[in-house]
C-alpha cells in the first residue's frame, strides 16, 4: 500500500473538484489522527481512497455490483450515490489489500454505522469537515469534532439529517442507528455518575 501510488491513481480517476475535496480530507484526517492517536499513514490511505468510486456512472455502478456480488439494501437501490462507499471499500481491499479496519472506514464514511471504530469515525468527520466544505456551521463542526468524536458525529449527522428531510431525500437506517447508539451511550454514561 503505497500512498503516493494510490494518490496518483485517484488523481487520474476523479474530477478536479472531487480530487481537491479528497486532498482536503487527507489534510483534515491527519489533524484528527494526531488528536485521537490514530495511525497517520493508515488514516491518509483511507482518506486518499475514500471516494475512489464516487464518480462512477450508474451503469458502472450496476455492473460492478453485479460482477462483484455486492449486496445492496432498498435505500441504496433508490439512492445510488450511497453505493460509492461499498464499491470503494471493495476496490481498496482487492486492489490495495486494505485491512478490515480500513475497509470498514471507507464502507461507513457516508452513512455511518454502529460498528464504526475510531479510524472510521475520523474518516467520517474528516470527510464532512475538510476545508473546502462551505456550510455555515463548518467552524463549529470542526471545533466539536476536535474535542469529541461522538459529539462531532452527532452534530454533523444532525445537520445532514435535517437537510435530507428538507430536500426530501432518503435517510439510511445505519445513520439513524448510529445516532441512537451514541445517544444511548451518552445516557448510560450520565446515569453512571
Amino acid at each position: 500500500m503505497n500512498y503516493e501510488k494510490i494518490k496518483e491513481e485517484v488523481k487520474q480517476i476523479l474530477s478536479k473538484k472531487r480530487y481537491i475535496h479528497t486532498i482536503g480530507v487527507v489534510k483534515r484526517i491527519e489533524e484528527l489522527a494526531k488528536i485521537y492517536n490514530e495511525d497517520i499513514q493508515k488514516a491518509k490511505l483511507v482518506a486518499i481512497s475514500h471516494d475512489i468510486a464516487k464518480e462512477m456512472s450508474k451503469e458502472q455502478i450496476d455492473e460492478y455490483i453485479q460482477k462483484n456480488n455486492i449486496k445492496i439494501d432498498k435505500i441504496e437501490e433508490k439512492e445510488k450515490g450511497l453505493l460509492h462507499a461499498k464499491i470503494g471499500a471493495d476496490i481498496c481491499v482487492k486492489k490495495y489489500a486494505f485491512t478490515k479496519e480500513m475497509e470498514e472506514s471507507i464502507l461507513y464514511h457516508t452513512t455511518g454505522n454502529i460498528k464504526m471504530n475510531n479510524l472510521a469515525k475520523i474518516l467520517y468527520l474528516a470527510d464532512k469537515t475538510e476545508e473546502n466544505r462551505t456550510y455555515a456551521e463548518l467552524q463549529e463542526a470542526i471545533q466539536i469534532s476536535n474535542e469529541n468524536l461522538d459529539e462531532g458525529i452527532l452534530y454533523i449527522t444532525g445537520k445532514t439529517i435535517n437537510k435530507s428531510i428538507k430536500d426530501k431525500k432518503l435517510i439510511h437506517p445505519d445513520t439513524i442507528d448510529l445516532i441512537n447508539e451514541i445517544i444511548i451511550k451518552k445516557w448510560n454514561s450520565i446515569n453512571k455518575m
